[in-house]
């Protein structure tokens, strides 16, 4: 009935005019009143989250992993929120392509119009929420280590440009992981603990992974090396296991404490702002959230 539309107007939509008109005219049709909202600014688009969290039945985002982020992180601590729609309009769009969404944004609206509400699982920590992913390590270090100037002109590239100089100097550091009673320790240069499939476009080879299970699929990668890739690609072999994995470390969990001698800087959905050591929990099936449908 009431569906709230938001977009940025500056960063990185030179072309917003045609964008608009892929998308508008199909959703138009769809929500009975369709509010329109251009934000300039990452505070405006927090406010303006949470002044029509509670006046709209969904709103529909057209951005990217970032804008996502600041929105979850806005509804999530509500008692009531609305459905959250997304239409790809940043460098990755990492979690639209969880939920099956296509990346062309006329197929998109027609999927939002045309889609199924899944409620899906939301990490927290202790002051933020996230949709995707949480790390640190390599995954972290990349994120620092990306060209604003080569974002803005080779877009997902840039986040290979980046890994390749990071893999190059990735160091192991040292970890202790407690997960639902169970305890963890070693070396590693990656840990992921995952709620989305995908990172920088790349779907991670990871089968248990699922947005809407109650579990984080937590990933300890031990060295950059040949071995541990070729370790990682098997991993969506039906006849794995994970007990004779000797470059990773993979299991589920549903509440997870990192810690690690040195501070590590922290990534969650491409956003680096604070350090280790994290307790994380997942919120089951806490966001509504729209799929495509497998019709469509």
């Amino acid at each position: 009935m009431k569906g709230l539309f938001i977009y940025n107007g500056t960063a990185g939509n030179e072309n917003i005019e045609q964008k608009l008109s892929q998308a508008l005219p199909v959703l138009a049709k769809t929500i009975k009143k369709l509010t329109v909202i251009q934000t300039e600014s990452t505070e405006e688009a927090k406010t303006t989250f949470r002044e029509y969290a509670l006046k709209v039945d969904i709103m529909i985002i057209l951005g990217g992993d970032g804008t996502l982020h600041e929105c979850v992180n806005c509804i999530a601590p509500l008692n009531k929120r609305p459905v959250i729609a997304v239409l790809p309009g940043g460098t990755c769009n990492d979690f639209s392509r969880t939920l099956s969404m296509p990346q062309n944004l006329y197929q998109a609206a027609q999927a939002i119009a045309a889609g199924e509400v899944v409620d899906v699982d939301v990490g927290k920590t202790s002051d933020k929420y996230f949709l995707n992913f949480w790390g640190i390590g390599l995954v972290s270090e990349t994120s620092l280590n990306i060209d604003a100037e080569q974002k803005k002109s080779f877009g997902v590239l840039s986040y290979l440009m980046s890994t390749l100089r990071t893999v190059n100097q990735a160091a192991p550091f040292s970890y202790k992981i407690n997960a639902d009673h169970e305890q963890y320790e070693g070396e590693g240069v990656l840990i992921l603990i995952l709620n989305g499939r995908f990172i920088g476009t790349r779907e991670l080879p990871l089968p248990t992974v699922a947005p809407n299970d109650g579990k984080f699929d937590v990933l300890v990668i031990k060295n950059s090396t040949l071995a541990s890739f070729r370790e990682l690609l098997a991993m969506n072999k039906p006849d794995i296991n994970s007990q004779q994995l000797t470059e990773l470390t993979h299991f589920q969990a549903a509440s997870v404490k990192v810690s690690a001698p040195e501070e590590k800087a922290i990534d969650m959905d491409g956003e680096v702002d604070r350090t280790t050591p994290d307790d994380i929990t997942i919120l089951p099936k806490h966001i509504p959230m729209i799929k495509k449908s497998p019709e469509v």
